[in-house]
């Protein structure tokens, strides 16, 4: 029986004292996609802050990865963000160290200590998203698909149980977020990640449908009718 690794029942979502979303209750299962759609304004990044740890959840139930967000501590906070893959509009790279360097600051970071094993990390991730012997390139010096990409394998160098991507395509041309989506679907699919992709593109949705929660009006609903492809 799948496992969810997120589940929210009846969560109040606040940016300080506005509240964005209420009465929210999703679900997430072991190896789902999901598309979480809605305008700019209505909650989407609001709810993944909840979910990294950024923004604190003071009503409702939420659990993901086997933590309880409303009891989570500031040191849990490392651990489970260990379990979890990030990648935003804004690929916040490091532009003073090359793609090796990026990765190697990631693994230093969470704990991998020994240079032979973070060496081999690095390779298995940039070969995994199609950019092997990428590593003495500076970030500046890649296109917008190839950033995005290096953004991907930063998120997937702890091998996460969930994916988060904030319009990961956002910026990127559509053959390029075609790229980026058949990426994410293939992670998906060879490792068994769950991932929730928010997106305002569309036509995406229409080529490789899957579940999709909608935000609006300060709520979250899930849309029927839509079947799995991805």
């Amino acid at each position: 029986m799948e496992e969810n690794v997120l589940s929210y029942s009846h969560v109040n979502i606040y940016q300080g004292k506005d509240l964005v979303l209420s009465d929210v209750s999703i679900d997430i299962g072991e190896g789902e996609f999901i598309y979480l759609i809605g305008k700019t304004g209505t909650g989407k990044s609001s709810l993944m802050k909840t979910i990294y740890g950024e923004v604190a959840i003071k009503e409702g139930d939420a659990k993901i990865c086997g933590y309880d967000l409303k009891k989570l501590r500031r040191s849990d906070m490392p651990q489970l963000r260990r379990k979890l893959g990030i990648v935003l509009q804004d690929f916040q790279l490091l532009n003073d160290r090359n793609v090796h360097d990026n990765l190697d600051f990631v693994l230093k970071a969470t704990g991998w200590k020994v240079k032979k094993k973070r060496e081999e990390r690095i390779d298995e991730v940039l070969t995994e998203v199609a950019l092997p012997g990428m590593g003495d390139k500076m970030p500046f010096r890649l296109s917008g698909g190839e950033q995005q990409r290096l953004v991907i394998a930063r998120a997937l160098l702890n091998n996460p149980i969930l994916f988060l991507a904030d319009e990961p395509t956002g910026n990127l041309d559509p053959e390029t977020s075609d790229d980026i989506l058949k990426l994410l679907i293939r992670i998906n699919r060879e490792h068994n990640t769950s991932v929730l992709m928010a997106t305002h593109n569309y036509q995406l949705i229409d080529r490789y449908p899957a579940r999709i929660y909608s935000c609006a009006n300060h709520s979250i609903t899930l849309e029927k009718g839509i079947q799995r492809a991805v």
